[in-house]
């Protein structure tokens, strides 16, 4: 793309490259990519870093892009479409569209219910409940993390042995138990400090707050509230009816 061969304008120049990267995106890189230098860019496109600064920060401002500092320009790819029903998996889901999703426990503990959790769980407060913590990434790069409040505690053996993977697939082959979503509620919020830490975001910082009640799958028997705080710049929630 030789830009500097048509007599147009500042403003032109900057969102044609702006337009051209966004191709670039949409078909060569992934989710976790990092683009070129802003200088190899420069000179490839024909034009001053600061015009090609100039069309970076337009992809930024878009969600494409998120600069990283001292390492790079980091592709985010938004939106990960995340279907909302009673089946829907997330990891699943994302290997469908071609991403490469993981999940990592930061905590596993047990402790007495909080009146919200409690309320979830239509137990008492202060009752006992099984507590993890997970942090789910896509192509390496974080994107929500989520606690995971159970109530049946003959499952805390085989749940100190969850380390890695679908939570719901390591309770459905080692407890023998398909859970399905009953309820979903969603908020917005920002980031306090300690979540934009394990985000990787900057501070206050838009979220989705996705808060799931799941029930064993053929009865009522409450299994598992989970509270999800997601980057909003990452996904794109769909209900389905």
């Amino acid at each position: 793309m030789n830009l500097s061969r048509h007599p147009t304008s500042y403003a032109t120049v900057y969102q044609q490259i702006a337009a051209e990267l966004e191709h670039e995106l949409r078909n060569g890189y992934r989710c976790g990519d990092y683009l070129p230098p802003e200088q190899q860019l420069a000179e490839r496109f024909k034009v001053n870093r600061h015009t090609l600064r100039r069309a970076v920060d337009e992809l930024v401002d878009r969600g494409w892009l998120q600069r990283r500092q001292g390492i790079g320009t980091l592709v985010l790819m938004r939106p990960y479409d995340y279907p909302l029903h009673s089946q829907a998996r997330f990891s699943q889901n994302l290997l469908d569209q071609g991403s490469h999703p993981t999940s990592e426990r930061l905590l596993a503990v047990l402790r007495p219910a909080t009146d919200h959790v409690a309320a979830a769980l239509s137990r008492q407060e202060g009752d006992t409940v099984i507590h993890l913590r997970t942090l789910r990434r896509v192509n390496g790069v974080p994107v929500c993390v989520i606690d995971h409040y159970l109530p049946d505690l003959d499952w805390w053996p085989a749940l100190q042995n969850f380390h890695n993977g679908s939570l719901h697939d390591f309770i459905r082959e080692e407890i023998k138990q398909k859970l399905s979503r009953r309820t979903t509620r969603i908020n917005a919020r920002r980031a306090l400090a300690k979540e934009s830490k394990l985000l990787e975001i900057v501070p206050q910082a838009p979220l989705l707050c996705v808060r799931t009640l799941n029930i064993c799958e053929g009865s009522d028997q409450v299994a598992e509230y989970s509270v999800s705080l997601t980057r909003a710049d990452m996904i794109e929630l769909t209900m389905e009816h």
